[in-house]
């Protein structure tokens, strides 16, 4: 009996093992799920964001035109000012004086053509009866035609003392604002002399301020870009919006617009100069300020807007991840290096369809399965002060991928 129950045991222990390998089998694990977005393509607007300097919409210096002594200072500084409005009041008497002694030499000149022109009519008259000669005729007419040509010398001198004496009345050449005296009530003040080529006196500077134009530079290269994006000359966009950022970081209320654009391109530093005016009615704004521009100059069509934690970045360059129609995790590599909004904006490397990983990236491997799950994501559609300029761009994806 008990030899019986030896044998019998290995063969018990054999059908158990074969019982256990029947039943124990690991069912298949699941693909991990990640989150997606479909990518569709869209038009949004092309911005940059830049750095500009604010200048006076004309700027004009008030120099003095004679020398004399400076008797007074008839505006208030900083207060706006009128186109011929008295500024400065320079000493006249010297200048009353030439006038008065041009006015003198004028009219004694007059009486002497009078004289000489009454004298050549009447020997005209006495010529044919004889009573005169030829030569004194002739000579008559000279002296009548010298003493015309001295009237008009005279009354040359005249308005020119009178020119004189109205520019010790200093008036402001443009209306705007008025800016500090540069020179005191008493101070002798000179005008331009040809001899040294030096300019007069300067009394004051008068800016107008409304409008104002910022002065900023594009890269030719972005430059580039942008009118291929208008399909348009950038100089013919009157049109174009060009926001403005105050220096404390404050939005500026009124939008300005391009005006100029270079046809030269710095070779230093390969930037085009542009220029845009902003209306400034609170003056709010004030010549040499920097501020921070944010320019719409187009529209990108056919791009696609990826979430910013969609996209990756190696030695290779940007890239997403998509999930295949098999399942499958497949890498694109993509051009992006500008942003609207809280996205990427992709040029190429995607097709409209791809189902974009923005979740669950670390689960996700290239080349393995993922189930893909649509994410509500947040459109991007913020406004254009949020797109970014390709430096700032470059330099998140950097920060976020080492």
């Amino acid at each position: 009996m008990k030899a019986a129950l030896r044998a019998l045991l290995p063969s018990l222990g054999l059908i158990a093992l074969v019982g256990c390998g029947r039943g124990g089998a690991p069912a298949p694990a699941a693909p991990p799920q990640v989150g997606t977005v479909t990518a569709e393509q869209q038009t949004v607007p092309l911005t940059r964001d830049l750095v500009g300097r604010l200048s006076a919409y004309f700027s004009a210096n008030v120099v003095a035109r004679v020398s004399g002594v400076l008797l007074k200072r008839v505006y208030k500084e900083g207060d706006e000012v009128k186109q011929g409005q008295l500024l400065f009041e320079i000493d006249p008497a010297y200048y009353q004086a030439m006038l008065n002694n041009n006015l003198a030499a004028l009219a004694q000149d007059q009486a002497t053509y009078v004289n000489n022109r009454v004298t050549a009519e009447r020997d005209h008259k006495l010529l044919p009866i004889g009573s005169v000669s030829q030569q004194t005729v002739d000579d008559a007419d000279a002296a009548e035609r010298s003493a015309a040509a001295k009237v008009q010398a005279d009354q040359a001198a005249v308005e020119t003392a009178r020119i004189n004496l109205g520019y010790t009345r200093v008036t402001s050449p443009i209306g705007g604002i008025a800016g500090q005296q540069q020179v005191t009530q008493g101070a002798l003040v000179g005008n331009a002399t040809s001899d040294t080529g030096s300019g007069g006196t300067l009394l004051t500077t008068v800016e107008q301020v409304d409008p104002l134009y910022v002065n900023f530079t594009i890269s030719a290269a972005d430059l580039v870009t942008l009118r291929q994006a208008q399909n348009v000359e950038l100089a013919q966009q009157n049109d174009t919006p060009v926001h403005i950022t105050l220096p404390n970081g404050s939005p500026y209320d009124q939008a300005g617009t391009l005006d100029f654009s270079d046809v030269v391109v710095n070779p230093t530093t390969g930037a085009v100069n542009l220029r845009a005016v902003v209306p400034n009615p609170k003056h709010q704004l004030l010549p040499g300020m920097y501020v921070t521009l944010k320019v719409t100059l187009g529209q990108q069509s056919a791009v696609y807007l990826i979430p910013q934690e969609a996209l990756q970045r190696d030695t290779v360059g940007a890239y997403a991840l998509v999930v295949g129609p098999d399942g499958k995790v497949l890498r694109k590599n993509v051009n992006a290096s500008d942003s609207y909004g809280n996205a990427w904006i992709v040029t190429n490397g995607l097709q409209p369809g791809d189902q974009v990983i923005v979740s669950g990236l670390q689960v996700a491997r290239e080349g393995g399965q993922a189930k893909g799950v649509p994410r509500q994501s947040t459109p991007a559609t913020a406004s254009p002060s949020h797109a970014s300029n390709p430096a700032a761009a470059g330099a998140r994806i950097a920060g976020r991928n080492p």
